[in-house]
């Protein structure tokens, strides 16, 4: 199976290209950008497009979330022209307020926000206009590398000693982008074979937490793992944000019909946050001990 991937520096991109490096039934072609030449998609002729999310596009400009939207959409038209299906990664963002039930698959995003109300215009599009479609909405996407990549801004900005800052009242279940690669790969392998489960999906990680919880375990488990290797250096504080005082905000996705049509689990993402920072530290502190930080 080949596979066309868009923005190769994203972080999802890079974790789709690490996937396919341990399989011998998946090749990647990955291009730089969102643009798609409608001759290029025919030579390459890939089993699907697969696009990466615009993370936190409730911060993004609204010029880069039309942007995002405008490509997609011309992504959209070239692979309904050649009868190539199209895989549309989404932020969880998009459900702006959140529920306090954990969010399925059939709630379309009715956002208040004109920028986001963008993105969803090009959902509704996508899926009225090619069936062969997949809708993958992501929690929080986390990685060591790439853009959009989050963790990596994290540990930056605490081993430089900068402040991190997390909204201890907003909920959401952050998501290894090398989970949502190994289950995206592993959809459309099945799809392949037939399946034919196209339409809408959640994907995200185990256990709702706030996003301050989130940073804390962040800087917890990096600081035990440099403590480890006997350096006591002094990371960034943290700082709680109060964003949504009279209601808390619950972007939880429910994850349940992905595991019943593919049988793809949710990744704990503890688990993948503890083998992301042991390769943090074998890649930046050779010597720093993996047992120290096991959580």
């Amino acid at each position: 199976m080949n596979l066309l991937v868009l923005d190769a520096g994203h972080c999802l991109s890079l974790a789709l290209v690490r996937e396919a490096s341990r399989r011998s039934d998946t090749e990647l072609t990955v291009e730089e950008s969102l643009t798609l030449d409608p001759a290029w998609l025919a030579e390459v002729a890939p089993a699907a497009l697969v696009i990466p999310p615009l993370s936190r596009p409730i911060i993004a400009a609204p010029a880069e979330v039309t942007a995002h939207a405008e490509a997609v959409e011309h992504c959209l038209e070239v692979c309904r022209q050649a009868d190539i299906p199209l895989v549309w990664c989404v932020s969880d963002q998009l459900y702006e307020d959140g529920f306090a039930e954990p969010i399925d698959e059939h709630v379309i995003p009715r956002p208040r926000d004109e920028s986001l109300r963008r993105l969803v215009v090009t959902g509704d599009r996508i899926r009225a206009e090619h069936p062969r479609h997949l809708i993958v909405r992501l929690g929080p996407l986390f990685a060591l590398e790439g853009s959009h990549a989050w963790l990596n801004e994290l540990i930056d900005t605490l081993v430089d000693a900068g402040e991190v800052r997390g909204e201890v009242d907003v909920t959401c279940c952050p998501t290894s982008a090398d989970a949502v690669a190994m289950a995206l790969v592993g959809m459309l392998q099945q799809q392949q074979c037939g399946a034919g489960a196209w339409g809408s999906y959640h994907l995200a990680g185990t256990e709702p937490v706030s996003v301050y919880t989130f940073v804390s375990v962040v800087r917890t488990q990096l600081a035990t793992r440099l403590e480890g290797r006997g350096d006591r250096r002094e990371l960034g504080p943290l700082r709680a944000l109060h964003h949504h005082h009279d209601h808390p905000l619950r972007r939880v996705l429910n994850c349940r019909r992905v595991l019943d049509v593919f049988g793809v689990h949710q990744k704990p993402w503890r688990l993948e946050l503890s083998k992301m920072l042991d390769a943090w530290c074998r890649a930046n502190a050779p010597e720093c001990g993996e047992e120290e930080g096991a959580s």
